[in-house]
């Protein structure tokens, strides 16, 4: 389960499964098994284990805060630049 404390009490991260369709933003072999997608208005992240995410836009704004749960997890955003922190991974994502 998705644990979110969204800065705007409207963005929420959910729990999806099934195969992931999108572009793949990281390697999995270098980033610990984390695996950061991108599709239409969404950011999804495949994680073996518990993590810290964090999603900023590009100006610094705390968009999205949560704890996520081993799994698939998606993020919909409106369009724009993202910078989304997992544990020690820092990736921009564009919508």
């Amino acid at each position: 389960m998705a644990i979110s404390s969204p800065s705007s009490g409207k963005v929420q991260w959910r729990e999806v499964s099934g195969d992931i369709q999108g572009k793949c933003l990281t390697d999995s072999r270098t980033t610990d098994g984390i695996e950061i997608y991108q599709r239409s208005g969404t950011i999804i992240i495949k994680t073996p284990h518990t993590i810290q995410v964090k999603v900023f836009t590009i100006l610094g704004q705390l968009v999205s805060q949560a704890t996520l749960q081993p799994g698939t997890s998606e993020l919909r955003l409106k369009r724009g630049i993202y910078m989304v922190k997992v544990g020690n991974i820092t990736q921009k994502v564009a919508i």
